[in-house]
Protein backbone atom coordinates (compact mmCIF):
# COMPACT_ATOMS: atom_id res chain seq x y z
CA UNK A 1 0.00 0.00 0.00
CA UNK A 2 1.04 3.93 -0.23
CA UNK A 3 2.12 5.93 2.62
CA UNK A 4 -1.33 7.53 1.58
CA UNK A 5 -3.12 4.32 2.46
CA UNK A 6 -1.06 3.67 5.41
CA UNK A 7 -1.43 7.22 6.86
CA UNK A 8 -5.39 6.40 6.80
CA UNK A 9 -5.14 2.92 8.42
CA UNK A 10 -3.11 4.08 10.89
CA UNK A 11 -4.22 7.35 11.78
CA UNK A 12 -0.73 8.53 11.48
CA UNK A 13 0.01 11.77 9.37
CA UNK A 14 2.59 11.42 6.17
CA UNK A 15 4.52 13.67 7.95
CA UNK A 16 5.19 11.74 10.89
CA UNK A 17 5.17 8.12 8.78
CA UNK A 18 8.37 10.01 6.78
CA UNK A 19 9.76 10.91 10.34
CA UNK A 20 9.33 6.94 11.63
CA UNK A 21 11.17 5.79 8.34
CA UNK A 22 14.01 8.17 8.52
CA UNK A 23 14.92 7.26 12.37
CA UNK A 24 14.45 3.61 11.23
CA UNK A 25 10.48 2.61 13.39
CA UNK A 26 9.54 1.36 9.96
CA UNK A 27 11.46 0.34 7.23
CA UNK A 28 8.87 0.10 3.87
CA UNK A 29 10.31 -1.38 0.68
CA UNK A 30 10.75 0.71 -2.47
CA UNK A 31 8.88 -0.21 -5.60
CA UNK A 32 10.80 -0.04 -8.81
CA UNK A 33 9.30 3.19 -9.65
CA UNK A 34 10.73 4.27 -6.00
CA UNK A 35 7.48 4.80 -3.99
CA UNK A 36 7.04 3.62 -0.40
CA UNK A 37 5.21 0.29 -0.64
CA UNK A 38 3.52 -0.60 3.08
CA UNK A 39 3.12 -4.19 4.06
CA UNK A 40 0.65 -5.08 6.75
CA UNK A 41 3.73 -5.46 9.00
CA UNK A 42 4.47 -2.40 8.19
CA UNK A 43 0.82 -1.20 8.95
CA UNK A 44 0.62 -2.87 12.41
CA UNK A 45 4.05 -1.25 13.58
CA UNK A 46 2.37 2.07 12.50
CA UNK A 47 -0.53 1.33 14.33
CA UNK A 48 1.37 0.11 17.42
CA UNK A 49 3.13 3.53 17.16
CA UNK A 50 0.13 5.58 17.14
CA UNK A 51 -1.22 4.00 19.55
CA UNK A 52 2.26 3.87 21.92
CA UNK A 53 2.68 7.86 21.37
CA UNK A 54 -0.78 8.63 22.29
CA UNK A 55 0.00 6.81 25.70
CA UNK A 56 2.60 9.05 26.05
CA UNK A 57 5.26 7.05 25.53
CA UNK A 58 8.84 8.57 23.92
CA UNK A 59 10.37 7.80 20.71
CA UNK A 60 12.73 5.97 22.41
CA UNK A 61 10.15 3.99 24.42
CA UNK A 62 8.00 3.32 21.50
CA UNK A 63 11.29 1.63 19.89
CA UNK A 64 12.54 -0.54 22.91
CA UNK A 65 8.36 -1.45 22.99
CA UNK A 66 8.73 -2.29 19.23
CA UNK A 67 11.50 -4.34 20.05
CA UNK A 68 9.78 -6.43 22.52
CA UNK A 69 6.51 -6.28 20.62
CA UNK A 70 8.31 -8.01 17.50
CA UNK A 71 10.23 -10.50 20.20
CA UNK A 72 8.22 -13.67 20.87
CA UNK A 73 10.32 -14.57 23.32
CA UNK A 74 9.96 -11.41 25.39
CA UNK A 75 9.42 -11.27 29.05
CA UNK A 76 6.10 -9.01 30.19
CA UNK A 77 7.99 -7.93 33.30
CA UNK A 78 9.88 -5.89 30.88
CA UNK A 79 7.12 -4.40 29.25
CA UNK A 80 5.43 -4.04 32.69
CA UNK A 81 8.62 -2.27 33.92
CA UNK A 82 8.65 0.41 30.89
CA UNK A 83 4.68 0.74 31.48
CA UNK A 84 5.44 1.41 35.55
CA UNK A 85 8.22 4.16 34.85
CA UNK A 86 5.93 5.70 32.33
CA UNK A 87 3.25 5.33 35.17
CA UNK A 88 6.09 7.17 37.94
CA UNK A 89 6.45 9.72 34.84
CA UNK A 90 2.90 10.52 34.79
CA UNK A 91 2.66 10.79 38.36
CA UNK A 92 5.48 13.25 38.82
CA UNK A 93 3.68 15.67 35.85
CA UNK A 94 0.37 15.13 37.61
CA UNK A 95 2.17 16.54 41.25
CA UNK A 96 3.79 19.37 39.15
CA UNK A 97 0.44 20.42 37.72
CA UNK A 98 -1.47 20.51 40.63
CA UNK A 99 1.21 22.66 42.76
CA UNK A 100 1.40 24.64 39.61
CA UNK A 101 -2.80 24.67 39.57
CA UNK A 102 -2.30 25.56 43.79
CA UNK A 103 0.07 28.84 42.98
CA UNK A 104 -2.33 30.27 40.11
CA UNK A 105 -5.41 29.79 42.60
CA UNK A 106 -3.34 31.42 45.58
CA UNK A 107 -2.23 34.17 42.94
CA UNK A 108 -5.86 34.74 41.22
CA UNK A 109 -7.47 34.68 44.89
CA UNK A 110 -5.43 37.36 45.77
CA UNK A 111 -6.18 39.90 42.73
CA UNK A 112 -9.41 41.89 43.04
CA UNK A 113 -9.73 42.14 39.32
CA UNK A 114 -10.97 45.37 39.55
CA UNK A 115 -10.23 48.78 37.88
CA UNK A 116 -7.40 49.50 39.91
CA UNK A 117 -4.14 49.23 38.48
CA UNK A 118 -2.70 47.54 41.65
CA UNK A 119 -2.65 43.54 41.21
CA UNK A 120 -1.34 40.86 42.89
CA UNK A 121 -0.23 38.55 39.69
CA UNK A 122 1.32 41.28 37.86
CA UNK A 123 4.02 41.68 41.20
CA UNK A 124 4.49 37.78 41.18
CA UNK A 125 5.54 37.45 37.86
CA UNK A 126 7.48 40.72 37.86
CA UNK A 127 9.14 39.10 41.33
CA UNK A 128 8.16 41.83 43.07
CA UNK A 129 5.88 39.67 45.89
CA UNK A 130 8.60 38.80 48.12
CA UNK A 131 9.80 42.44 48.34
Amino acid sequence: MNIGTASEQSQLPVKTIRYYEDIGLVRPLRSDNGYRDFSETDLQRLKFLQRSRCLGFSIEECRELLSLYEDGDRASADVKAITQSKIREVDRKIAELQSLKKVLTTLSDACHGDDRPTCPIIDDLAGEADR
